[in-house]
């Protein structure tokens, strides 16, 4: 059988260990700061862009080129190998469109995969992949896999400040204002082709109220794994959310890390990702 390779994109939440495990190929997406370029994870790191944010910046994000993406298939296909690529949403950015010009350009045979997530969401996805590889699974195997995770995944995020999205495009200048000036704290779920506003309250008390309003939504799906992905987050706020979610579950899986500088780019300082992943489905069909 071909050898396959797993490839994703920088916005993925996967610890150094899992990588070299699993030896999956990263493309760094760029950020854009007070006019100077960066390079995700290269030369800038997760803590450097919740330095700048505390300073008052506000970055710029750009998918990365289609040059990247070639280079990075031609040089895993060398040897032969086949690749899948696992990216974020196509509702959050292009890089979905760019892979898979990327992947018609290149030599290599290139598989892309919407993840129709992000951060550890797509991560759930990545890490299956790459067991699947090594159990000998196919890629048409590995795509439906791919999928079913991903309809076990559930990701939010709750949001202290619309400056950072207000800026980026993705909600209006009058709604932006209006949150500041009222103190209104949201939570957006990442759906199927959209982020969308599902909470809003005046403080941070809303958050935790709607944390158990999901945990009764996924009592009976069985969290296995949560992660809390966040931008310097207050530590007392993740514990709550975790103790909310999977208190009586010490058995799931949890990770609680500064999320990557392209998701921070549109958060802003302070929010907090919620990303499950459950036993039983939780979302329509993703397919």
């Amino acid at each position: 059988m071909k050898n396959i390779k797993i490839l994703t994109d920088s916005s993925v939440l996967l610890t150094h260990q899992e990588i070299e495990q699993y030896g999956i190929t990263i493309v760094p997406l760029s950020i854009e700061v007070n006019g100077t370029n960066y390079i995700d994870g290269e030369d800038i790191s997760r803590e450097k862009l919740v330095e700048f944010l505390k300073e008052g910046s506000i970055p710029k994000t750009s998918q990365p080129s289609l040059g990247r993406f070639v280079n990075a298939y031609d040089e895993l296909g060398k040897d032969g190998s086949s690749v899948i690529a696992i990216v974020l949403s196509d509702a959050l950015s292009g890089t979905l469109s760019a892979a898979q010009q990327a992947a018609a350009i290149s030599q290599t045979d290139v598989t892309v995969i919407n993840s129709k997530s992000i951060d550890r969401g797509a991560a759930f996805q990545v890490i299956a992949a790459a067991k699947d590889v090594a159990a000998g699974k196919s890629i048409e195997y590995i795509k439906l896999h791919c999928a079913e995770i991903c309809a076990r995944t559930t990701v939010h995020v709750m949001i202290d400040s619309l400056d950072c999205l207000v800026a980026g495009g993705r909600v209006n200048k009058m709604l932006g204002a209006f949150t500041k000036l009222a103190n209104i704290k949201v939570v957006a779920e990442l759906k199927n082709k959209s982020l969308d506003v599902v909470s809003k309250g005046r403080n941070t008390k809303s958050w935790f109220k709607f944390c158990e309003k999901l945990s009764q939504q996924l009592k009976d799906k069985q969290i296995q794994a949560l992660a809390l992905p966040n931008v310097a987050a207050d530590s007392t706020a993740l514990a709550k959310v975790k103790d909310i979610l999977i208190g009586d579950n010490p058995t799931a899986e949890f990770i609680a890390e500064l999320t990557s500088p392209i998701i921070m780019t549109h958060t802003g300082l302070k929010a907090i990702g919620i990303i499950t992943l459950t036993a039983q489905p939780v979302n329509e069909s993703q397919n």
